[in-house]
């Protein structure tokens, strides 16, 4: 469906706030901009850290994973108005004389749209004495990537470290090129939360396998781990293993998924009664887990922070790759076979505490200081990025172009700047559901079918 179609089957998201904000904050407005489900639903939650009871407003940016109904619902937010966009007309609506600014912009994106809309704003901003403050950071666990993400993001006002050790991190980085470090600023995951893990004797002990779209992503390897649930549900009958799935087919994520385990759960031979497959958001189904499973899902971290056993997976190796290495030293690394028999994994409280797993009172305190702070100072400082045509000459201009923006940050000449009409009509409707479902078939379909041709 498009997202015409996801605003009238949700109008609570569209011109009414689903409750009016509070005193403190008076008329304060933050804007999110998103591209995919887990990042809208991290934008929204942080938006409602930095300015508790300021009127939410969020943008999904346009591509291929832009959030279903489904997933919007799951989410579980609900913002004043909610549209999609292209960065041209995102930039538009951010410029001068296009209507009510916000106070806050959170740019909830990959890297790469980071440092677009970063130089687009910029550039609409050129010279004036006020503007929003700018924040951006990272869904989850940052295991690839990490100066690669982290110059694309630099520029922003504050760029938010999810605990200690990846503040450390981040500020290591930006030094190293002479970037300010002061710009990362450490906070926690903010879906962190939920209710303390307590067994319950209403209920089967529950173990739940968190799968990932991308980790692993050869087919064989999804396959094993599939199985080897399916084993640990027959080894232990009085058990329920719960496989949470993030997507059903058709749908995108923030990555990929070429081989879903709906699909791959059609394979086992004798799929025991026990093993299920399930959707809904993952506090709900960490409320009646009594072990979560995991090769390297953010899962595994909301599931510390609630003191539920958690296992992550080695089977395939502890690799960057996977991110799974992520956890060395949490005492929560281990197999299907040592939990077959019986092993409870207990996490390390250090790790924790350095991961920002168990945060302390107000692990946003900063955060918040920071954009008073920004906020307060007169003029506005400039959005400077790392890259600019005089350092990444190379680079910069081709990152740009695929989100729509020339070397200045100003939209292609084919691009309108303009906001497209709010119901693009059934024929662009059409198309643009046509090209989805093309190009998600293509993921999931055409590309393993070439793979396994080539590997005749």
């Amino acid at each position: 469906m498009s997202l015409h179609g996801v605003l009238e089957s949700l109008p609570t998201l569209r011109g009414v706030p689903a409750s009016p904000p509070s005193p403190t904050a008076q008329h304060a407005r933050v804007l999110v901009l998103a591209d995919s489900d887990t990042r809208w639903k991290w934008g929204a939650l942080i938006a409602r850290q930095l300015a508790p009871g300021a009127e939410l407003h969020g943008r999904l940016l346009r591509g291929r994973a832009t959030p279903t109904v489904r997933q919007l619902r799951e989410v579980g937010v609900d913002p004043a108005s909610l549209d999609e966009v292209t960065t041209a007309r995102f930039l538009h609506e951010l410029g001068p004389g296009s209507g009510p600014r916000p106070d806050v912009v959170v740019l909830s994106l990959v890297g790469g749209a980071v440092q677009a809309v970063l130089h687009g704003l910029g550039r609409v901003w050129h010279g004036q004495e006020q503007r929003p403050v700018v924040v951006t950071g990272y869904v989850g666990v940052v295991y690839e990537k990490l100066t690669d993400g982290l110059l694309l993001r630099a520029g922003a006002d504050l760029v938010l470290a999810n605990g200690a050790h990846d503040a450390q991190r981040f500020r290591a980085v930006y030094a190293g090129v002479g970037l300010d470090p002061d710009a990362v600023v450490e906070t926690s995951l903010p879906f962190l939360g939920g209710q303390p893990y307590a067994p319950g004797d209403d209920r089967p002990f529950t173990v739940t396998f968190a799968v990932q779209p991308s980790v692993p992503g050869d087919p064989r390897d999804r396959m094993y781990l599939l199985r080897r649930a399916a084993d640990h549900a027959r080894r232990h009958p009085d058990r329920d293993v719960l496989v949470k799935l993030r997507s059903k087919p058709g749908e995108h994520t923030t990555h990929l998924e070429e081989s879903p385990y709906q699909k791959l759960v059609r394979r086992l031979a004798d799929r025991p009664d026990n093993l299920r497959l399930v959707y809904g958001n993952m506090g709900d189904v960490l409320d009646r887990t009594d072990l979560m499973v995991t090769v390297s899902s953010t899962a595994a971290l909301e599931s510390m922070h609630r003191g539920v056993p958690t296992a992550v997976l080695a089977d395939l190796g502890v690799r960057e790759a996977l991110g799974n290495h992520h956890f060395l030293g949490s005492g929560c690394l281990t197999s299907w076979d040592r939990l077959d028999q019986g092993h409870v994994p207990r996490a390390d409280p250090d790790w924790l505490a350095r991961h920002g797993v168990t945060p302390g009172t107000d692990p946003f305190a900063a955060a918040r200081e920071r954009v008073r702070l920004v906020a307060g100072t007169r003029p506005a400082p400039a959005l400077r990025t790392y890259y600019t045509p005089a350092v990444a000459g190379g680079y910069l201009p081709g990152l740009l172009a695929r989100y729509g923006l020339d070397p200045t940050g100003g939209p292609l000449r084919d691009q309108p700047a303009t906001t497209a009409p709010a119901d693009p009509g059934p024929v662009r409707r059409a198309v643009r559901g046509g090209a989805r479902w093309a190009y998600r078939s293509g993921v999931q379909r055409v590309a393993p079918l070439i793979r396994r041709v080539g590997e005749l």
